[in-house]
């Protein structure tokens, strides 16, 4: 069977999340709001027809995934290419704090947003290629027409970049807090057809925090 549509999940909210703080690989787990978005999650993916869930290996993504493989019935399959993006010491950081205190550093990434290693992390594009490869295998292995992916927001706006160029502008796109974003194949390529979706949090916060690369400073 073809995979025809793909559904990405962003983990429900941290605390560091509610502090503007850059996460990347620190295990941050889900605080109480972020189990409440995610119960609402769960509830409304239910119905979206998934027939397999893989996940970033990241605390924060693994929670979320749980919650959502119990109402759908069968186990996540978790892979370590799926994680956000290393951002090195830059970890636990907000940006105004990186800008005061590594200012050079921002500076360079800026300058390169796609190369530029982050000192003791990673660059976008080594990112990039990582989330390609894991989406690769997701396809050629995926059990039916569609499957959900428990990830991050670096991580998904680089992927997202190269499967929908057209579409994804990371200088705009967010993807706030235990949002959908689904693509469907259209022929050889992908289309977004829906993005940063959070209708099934009405009444609950969500969160967007700018990103390194975001060019806001």
């Amino acid at each position: 069977m073809t995979l025809k549509r793909v559904v990405f999940i962003r983990s429900g909210e941290t605390d560091w999340n509610r502090q503007g703080r850059q996460q990347g690989w620190v295990a941050s787990p889900l605080n109480h709001l972020g189990y409440r978005q995610i119960e609402r999650l769960a509830k409304f993916v239910r119905n979206i027809g998934m027939s397999a869930l893989y996940s970033s290996d990241l605390k924060r993504a693994v929670q979320t995934a749980e919650v959502v493989a119990e109402r759908l019935g069968y186990p996540v399959t978790y892979d370590i290419r799926l994680r956000e993006r290393h951002i090195g010491h830059w970890q636990g950081m907000t940006l105004d704090e990186v800008r005061t205190w590594y200012g050079d550093e921002y500076a360079a990434l800026l300058a390169d947003v796609e190369d530029y290693q982050i000192p003791g992390g990673e660059s976008r594009a080594e990112v990039k290629v990582r989330m390609l490869a894991a989406f690769g295998d997701i396809v050629a292995q995926a059990p039916g027409e569609t499957v959900g992916i428990v990830s991050h927001t670096t991580n998904t706006r680089a992927l997202l970049e190269s499967l929908v160029p057209a579409q994804s502008d990371t200088t705009t796109m967010q993807l706030t807090n235990s949002s959908v974003t689904t693509i469907r194949r259209t022929d050889s390529a992908w289309e977004i057809v829906a993005a940063d979706d959070v209708e099934h949090l009405e009444g609950l916060e969500t969160h967007f925090v700018e990103e390194p690369e975001d060019k806001t400073s």
